[in-house]
């Protein structure tokens, strides 16, 4: 049976466009990749994709020259791992300090690995992982 291979996109909603970009942009560090009326795409250290789009903005399907995207939406806060560096988590916590963003939980967990939660413009809540959080990881 064939496997997928990763996790290529990521998608979240939010109200105000412009300002989950500058967060994501400014706060997350990540690299732009597309910008529309309805979305903005970001990389994520190569490996992934973070979509935000503008919420209702994707319950109809959407054309495209090569065929139709589905709808598909998302209501309330939803949740997001971001992986990092052990040696990172210091300067995350000085990161989201200086920018007047609350860390909302600390996790250490028995593999090992730290979790560290916080909410996005949207109430989204997002974690910084270190490894040793899931096997493998």
């Amino acid at each position: 049976m064939p496997r997928p291979t990763a996790i290529l996109e990521t998608v979240l909603y939010t109200d105000d466009l412009d300002r989950a970009a500058r967060f994501y942009e400014e706060v997350m560090g990540l690299a732009p990749l597309f910008s529309d009326a309805r979305m903005r795409a970001f990389d994520v250290a190569g490996r992934g994709v973070l979509l935000i789009f503008v919420r209702g903005a994707t319950r109809a399907p959407v054309p495209t020259p090569g065929g139709s995207i589905p709808p598909h939406d998302g209501s309330g806060p939803l949740h997001i791992a971001f992986a990092i560096a052990a040696d990172d988590l210091p300067a995350w916590r000085e990161t989201l300090a200086l920018r007047g963003i609350a860390i909302e939980s600390t996790v250490t967990w028995p593999r090992g690995g730290t979790s560290v939660y916080f909410r996005d413009p949207d109430g989204h809540c997002l974690e910084l992982a270190t490894p040793g959080l899931w096997p493998g990881y």
